[in-house]
């Protein structure tokens, strides 16, 4: 099966950079809102636990997202046509 790599990078993308706008808001709802800087933040420039940081980071998160996902489905399908072409041809 090939994988849609541009499908899959936006889809990840999507999923990397809501997921970490979601957690921001959950950790404003329990904790309240911080400037300490986290591990997240030593890795998306800008971001914070805030309402402006979840922003930042959500944009950071969606490409930090897509690239790893254009990456991983280009592997998945150039490994996945090279397994193909090594099988036999009684096995398809």
């Amino acid at each position: 099966m090939k994988l849609n790599v541009k499908a899959f990078g936006l889809t990840f993308g999507l999923w990397w950079g809501l997921g970490l706008f979601l957690l921001t808001w959950w950790i404003i709802a329990f904790d309240g809102a911080s400037d300490e800087v986290t591990m997240i933040s030593r890795l998306y420039r800008g971001y914070t636990i805030t309402p402006v940081g979840s922003l930042i980071g959500l944009l950071w998160a969606f490409a930090d997202g897509l690239v790893g996902g254009l990456i991983f489905a280009w592997l998945y399908n150039l490994l996945a046509a090279k397994c193909r072409k090594a099988e036999p041809a009684g096995q398809q």
